[in-house]
C-alpha cells in the first residue's frame, strides 16, 4: 500500500493527484509541486483527500492534524480533510477550540473519486 492524496476543488472535483516518487505506506510526503497547485487553487479549494493503510473507519494522525492546521493558517482558510481507508472514508474539520482540534465523521455515499484514489494507493513505485 502506498498514500496518495488528491486537492478537491469545486463540486468535489479531482484538481491534482497527489503520488510523489517517495511515498509509501505511512507517509505522504509534501512537495512544492502539491503546495503550488494548493496556493493556485486555494480560492476555490475544498480541501485534501488523502489514503490511510488498513480498513475501517481512518481518523486522522498527530502528523495529519499538525498539516492541516498548517495549510490552513497559510491559507488563511479552514478546509475539508478527507481520509479513506480500504473500506471506508472520514470528512475531518476543525472543530475547535484549540489550533490541533479536528474531528472526524464516517461518509455516505463516498465521493466518486475515492475509487481512483484507492487505487493509486495500490501502485507501487517501479524501485519497489
Amino acid at each position: 500500500m502506498m498514500e496518495a492524496g488528491a486537492v478537491i476543488g469545486p463540486n468535489g472535483h479531482v484538481i491534482h493527484w497527489h503520488t510523489p516518487n517517495d511515498r509509501h505506506g505511512g507517509a505522504l510526503p509534501d512537495s512544492r509541486q502539491l503546495w503550488d497547485v494548493l496556493w493556485e487553487s486555494r480560492n476555490e479549494l475544498e480541501g485534501f483527500a488523502h489514503s490511510h493503510p488498513g480498513d475501517g473507519v481512518p481518523g486522522p494522525s498527530y502528523t495529519d492534524v499538525t498539516t492541516f492546521a498548517a495549510v490552513e493558517a497559510a491559507l488563511g482558510r479552514r478546509l475539508t480533510w478527507w481520509i479513506t481507508s480500504s473500506n471506508c472514508t472520514s470528512v475531518v474539520q476543525w472543530c475547535g477550540p484549540d489550533k490541533l482540534s479536528y474531528s472526524g465523521v464516517q461518509v455516505i455515499p463516498e465521493p466518486e473519486w475515492v475509487e481512483k484514489l484507492r487505487e493509486l494507493s495500490e501502485i507501487r513505485s517501479p524501485q519497489q
